[in-house]
């Protein structure tokens, strides 16, 4: 189980890698409501890396604030892939940082479906003029608390894989 005290050393170690090589960054969050962005800024100093952070939880503010098109939405759904980058990408266009993450998934207890159940999580990371990356979790229904927190560990390590440039593509 992923506990606050790991999340507080991904967050450092993402800070890190991103001085180490001049990078800023950005979220995009909707099942995480911010944590993310929240578990960076916990950290004394981050103001020189962390830009900021977009919630998104509804699909009118992916489209609002992040551009994902209302069709990408349609299709196939907030708690997909192509959503999950798009608003990685979203992120990029509207605002002025080099690296970006991207949340959407189900933390429960409901909202789970037989295709899409609790605990599926998409994220989405890229690095601006680099390529983009896309991670599928199936956390499972362990409860809305684990499910988030194993969100912001996933998305800080995405993070950590491209500011320390040791991305598989």
């Amino acid at each position: 189980m992923t506990t606050e005290t790991d999340i507080a050393a991904a967050a450092a170690r993402v800070l890190d890698a991103c001085r180490a090589r001049g990078l800023t960054v950005a979220t995009a969050e909707s099942c995480t409501g911010g944590l993310v962005a929240g578990a960076l800024t916990d950290i004394a100093g981050s103001s020189d890396v962390v830009d900021g952070g977009f919630v998104t939880y509804s699909n009118a503010a992916k489209e609002r604030m992040l551009g994902v098109p209302p069709a990408t939405l349609l299709r196939f759904g907030a708690v997909s892939r192509e959503t999950a980058e798009a608003m990685a990408l979203g992120v990029l266009e509207h605002a002025p940082v080099d690296l970006a993450v991207a949340i959407t998934g189900i933390a429960g207890p409901g909202g789970g479906s037989v295709e899409k159940p609790v605990g599926l999580v998409h994220f989405a990371a890229t690095l601006r003029g680099g390529g983009l990356l896309h991670r599928e979790r199936k956390f499972g229904d362990r409860g809305r608390r684990a499910v988030r927190l194993a969100s912001v560990a996933e998305a800080l390590a995405l993070l950590q894989e491209l500011a320390s440039g040791s991305a598989v593509r």
